[in-house]
């Protein structure tokens, strides 16, 4: 069945968003973005998280967030629900206030979570509140606090931005210059393009492939460390949920690609120069449809087999000859972590 993608590292660093019900508006007034604002701080103190950066705005928040113990799901489970009880109790109401689970990528540090911070930063901007020389005097973000170095707590730390805006120090002088790379970035799309503004909040992950690869193999890693029993008991098909997490489907599905070609002793040019029909073609995709939930027309494409359906028939010859419980695909299975 399809699952969520969770991802929980020590030390993984983190971009998460939620909205209000329906979009509506949640932090109505000062009263509510301090309370929101109280019980992150709560959480950063009782998770021992990082806290790199953060924005509430009218109906949504984003934090970003370093998690040394690895309790991401702990920590944003008792922020919401927290907040959730806090401002119910005092607005003697009831429903849900946030449209569901949150949301949160993880993030690649190097050439990621500078930007991030900078997309962060410039909400207020983005949503025509104020302009670059406003955002010290919008209280409820990061930007806030990277002005009043007084104000700020143990667990928060503003240097990743300075950094990623040229190495700047945390001084006034540092402060002024980021205030302006700001404005510089505001007004240069191509710079933002660059940065990828438009991803950073699709999809499961900020990073390049090699980032998100790793992330999956630890993720099937942690998958076959399970119990012995069940895994010889149930049968898993992994499949993520959603059509924002097709990526993460697909890379696991090459993982397990990778991972055949490597013990058959193939290369990329044996796909290429090799039959449609070849045994280990056949061999292979049978695997990948037992292990995974890969598509005929990905398996096609990928081991160069021909039309989509060609595979299903393959596969099918291959299972209605009982080739499935020769030794050569046990063995195969039994070196396929997934």
């Amino acid at each position: 069945m399809p699952r969520s993608l969770r991802i929980e590292k020590e030390n993984g660093v983190y971009h998460i968003i939620n909205r209000g019900n329906y979009r509506r508006d949640v932090f109505i007034n000062e009263g509510a973005h301090r309370s929101f604002e109280e019980c992150l701080f709560e959480t950063c103190e009782k998770c021992g998280w990082i806290l790199e950066g953060f924005c509430v705005m009218t109906n949504h928040f984003h934090l970003v967030v370093r998690t040394p113990k690895g309790n991401l799901i702990y920590g944003m489970k008792w922020l919401q629900s927290t907040f959730a009880n806090r401002y119910h109790k005092f607005r003697k109401v009831h429903g849900k206030l946030f449209q569901g689970r949150y949301k949160s990528l993880i993030v690649e540090e190097d050439g990621y979570l500078g930007a991030l911070l900078h997309y962060t930063h410039l909400n207020p901007v983005r949503a025509r509140m104020t302009d670059v020389a406003g955002l010290r005097d919008y209280r409820w973000s990061s930007y806030w606090y990277l002005n009043h170095p007084a104000k700020r707590s143990a667990f928060m730390d503003c240097s990743g931005a300075l950094l990623a805006a040229g190495s700047l120090a945390d001084t006034s002088y540092g402060r002024r210059k980021y205030a302006d790379y700001l404005n510089w970035l505001t007004a240069d799309k191509a710079a933002q393009n660059e940065m990828a503004f438009d991803k950073m909040c699709r999809g499961w992950a900020l990073g390049t492939k090699a980032f998100k690869k790793a992330l999956i193999a630890e993720v099937i890693k942690e998958d076959t460390s399970e119990d012995e029993e069940e895994k010889n008991t149930t049968k898993k098909v992994p499949r993520y949920d959603g059509a924002t997490l097709q990526e993460a489907n697909e890379l696991r599905w090459e993982l397990v690609l990778e991972q055949c070609m490597e013990a058959l002793e193939k290369s990329p040019a044996d796909i290429t120069t090799a039959l449609k029909s070849a045994d280990w073609k056949i061999l292979i995709a049978a695997v990948l449809k037992c292990k995974t939930s890969a598509t005929n027309v990905w398996i096609a494409e990928n081991l160069n087999m021909g039309v989509p359906h060609a595979v299903s028939r393959y596969v099918g010859s291959f299972k209605q000859n009982k080739n499935d419980k020769e030794t050569s695909y046990q063995m195969l299975i039994a070196k396929v972590t997934t």
